[in-house]
C-alpha cells in the first residue's frame, strides 16, 4: 500500500476539467500514514511565542496568617505571591491548614487594586468574583462561594474547584473567614491543573 496518494488541489478543478491556462498544478500528495505530533506551543497574532501550559505539580505553599481572631477575613493568597493567575488554567486545589478546628467561609474573589487585570487598572479588590458559570444558569452569579467548610486541625484540608468554575481568571483570591469559634493560625496553598 502506498504511503501517498495523489489528490486534486481544491484550487485547481478549472485545470483538472480541461483548461489548460491554470497557472498552479492541479494534484497535491496526501500523506496516508499516521505520524505522531508533539505540540509545544504556538505563535499567536502579534509574533510571539507561547508555550503550552501543563498542569502544577506540586503545591505553592504560601506563609502563615497567626492569631485571625473568629468572624475575621484574610485574602488568600497575600504577601509576596499577592493573587494566583489561572490564565490557561481550568480547576484549582486549595488548601487550608489551620489551628483550630471549625468552620471556614470561602469566596473567590477579585485580587488587588496594586495589580492588573489584563490591562485593565484598577480594578475592585476583594469584591466576589461573578459570571455565566457552567450550571446552565443564563444569569450572573457569584462563581465560587462555600459558606461553611468544615476543617479539620493541624492537617492540609484539600478541596478541588473544578468545572472550570474558575477558569482563566487573571487576579484571583480567596476571601477566608474564619467561624471556628475563636483565634486560629491559617496557612493556604494551591495547586493549578488544566
Amino acid at each position: 500500500m502506498p504511503y501517498e496518494r495523489t489528490g486534486y488541489a481544491p484550487w485547481s478543478l478549472t485545470r483538472e476539467a480541461g483548461v489548460q491556462s491554470a497557472t498552479v498544478d492541479g494534484t497535491i500528495q496526501v500523506p496516508q500514514y499516521i505520524q505522531p505530533v508533539l505540540s509545544t506551543g504556538f505563535i499567536d497574532e502579534t509574533g510571539n511565542w507561547k508555550g503550552t501550559k501543563s498542569s502544577d505539580i506540586d503545591f505553592t505553599i504560601l506563609g502563615t496568617e497567626l492569631a485571625v481572631p473568629n468572624g475575621q477575613d484574610i485574602l488568600a493568597p497575600g504577601g509576596d505571591t499577592p493573587f494566583i493567575d489561572m490564565t490557561g488554567f481550568s480547576n484549582i486545589f486549595i488548601a487550608i491548614k489551620t489551628t483550630r478546628s471549625g468552620n471556614v467561609d470561602i469566596t473567590s474573589v477579585m485580587g488587588p487594586d496594586t495589580e492588573r487585570f489584563a490591562n485593565l487598572t484598577p480594578v475592585n479588590p476583594a469584591s466576589q468574583l461573578r459570571g455565566v458559570g457552567f450550571s446552565g444558569q443564563p444569569e450572573m452569579r457569584t462563581l465560587f462561594n462555600d459558606d461553611s467548610e468544615a476543617l479539620t486541625a493541624d492537617v492540609w484540608n484539600i478541596l478541588y474547584i473544578g468545572a472550570n468554575t474558575l477558569a482563566d481568571q487573571k487576579l484571583l483570591q480567596f476571601k477566608i473567614t474564619n467561624n471556628a469559634g475563636g483565634d486560629a493560625d491559617i496557612q493556604f496553598a494551591f495547586m493549578r491543573t488544566i
